[in-house]
């Protein structure tokens, strides 16, 4: 099979170029053609005050990448089209190329842009659905995207412009969603339930199950308000035995996050920096378990299936995709989000039932390997490119 896979990356490298990377990569490994087209945001650093002007024209359509795509469809004749992600530099316009070349387009949503211009469904640090409720011009009221009505308002018309002319419901033949609990929330707002297929991401090679588990608490990501470090803090402060923290990641609250420990007298908690992969893998195999006491609908996050390929348990926020991919008492235990009582009472359970807690480890690793190895993920992934495919012809 050929296939031309689309990804726009951002300026700041995330999840959703590790996704990218890893099924360009697993594709190959079975034998595909895949033709890469890219483009990143890291342009914008080259142009002109005027180009800048016009960027939310070019978020909207790119003659360029309109042009390219055409060029490389017909140069290349590929079996399906597969976008992880438009934004800025593609833009949406891309799929009309598409559908006027007769080429079967899929889509993976890796977040909620197309409901929210912030693409997270989050303000300030709490989950936030007013612009599903009372329309985009909230965002940009609240100046969502970056902290500026203007930048957010350029978003929030691309966003109403290809609504208007019905891209995501008649431009696009398949989507992606990485949880049942994404999948519902784009069918609840228009998005046709017929033409959605749930995957979720991979680890790309099993770092092996841990020997044994370990004595501390481990927290991994993005030091930002929507991931609710700062309850996890709180929650420290309060547990009657002491266990230790690790925290592992780098962002915007590292600074001030450090000194609220040290304000609370936490000497248990210790703070790491960024690691890299194989360094955060090590730490996850040596912790009892993963925390993740996030404030907002996380996608899918990696870190969770790289726990579960470890053997390592989770305790989450019972709080959208992540209630799904967690389940309460087998792989893991809920609290409930932003309760920081709730939290240091189910740390205090864990670390008083270590045996029940181990067990969690050995059902998550049985998960990883049921739903989260690259082998499951690409059989997955060909029976959605076959019924894209099909679709597409149907149509």
């Amino acid at each position: 099979m050929k296939l031309v896979i689309v990804h726009n990356s951002y300026q700041q490298p995330g999840g959703e170029d590790v996704a990218f990377a890893g099924e360009c990569r697993l594709l190959e490994q079975h034998g595909h053609t895949v033709v890469p087209y890219r483009r990143s945001n890291d342009e914008i650093e080259s142009m002109s005050m005027v180009q800048r002007l016009v960027m939310p024209t070019q978020m909207i359509s790119s003659d360029r990448s309109k042009r390219e795509i055409r060029d490389l469809l017909r140069k290349e004749k590929p079996d399906l089209v597969h976008v992880h992600n438009t934004f800025m530099m593609v833009s949406p316009s891309i799929y009309q190329t598409c559908q006027e070349m007769g080429v079967p387009v899929l889509q993976t949503l890796h977040n909620f842009r197309l409901l929210c211009p912030a693409w997270t469904l989050s303000r300030e640090g709490r989950v936030c659905e007013e612009c599903v409720d009372h329309g985009l011009w909230r965002s940009v009221w609240h100046g969502c995207y970056r902290d500026s009505r203007l930048m957010t308002a350029g978003v929030a018309l691309m966003l109403q412009v290809h609504r208007g002319r019905g891209t995501w419901t008649e431009s696009v033949d398949g989507y992606v969603a990485l949880s049942e609990f994404a999948r519902q929330k784009f069918v609840d707002n228009g998005l046709p339930a017929s033409k959605f297929h749930v995957k979720p991401n991979f680890v790309q090679q099993d770092p092996g199950e841990r020997d044994a588990p370990g004595h501390y608490a481990l927290f991994a990501g993005r030091l930002s308000p929507e991931k609710g470090v700062s309850t996890l803090l709180e929650a420290w402060e309060k547990l009657k035995h002491s266990i230790p923290l690790v925290i592992v990641g780098d962002g915007p609250l590292r600074q001030s996050l450090e000194s609220e420990a040290a304000a609370r007298g936490l000497s248990s908690v210790k703070f790491r920096g960024w690691l890299t992969g194989e360094d955060t893998r090590t730490a996850m195999k040596r912790a009892a378990f993963l925390v993740i006491p996030s404030l907002w609908y996380e996608g899918f996050p990696m870190i969770i299936a790289e726990a579960f390929a470890c053997g390592t348990p989770v305790v989450c926020s019972r709080l959208g995709a992540l209630q799904e991919i967690v389940e309460d008492q087998h792989t893991g235990i809920h609290f409930s989000h932003g309760d920081a009582d709730d939290l240091a009472s189910k740390v205090e359970w864990a670390c008083a039932n270590r045996s029940q807690v181990c067990a969690m480890g050995k059902a998550a690793r049985q998960e990883y390997e049921n739903r989260y190895t690259a082998e499951k993920n690409y059989t997955l992934l060909m029976q959605i490119y076959e019924r894209t495919m099909s679709a597409h012809a149907r149509n």
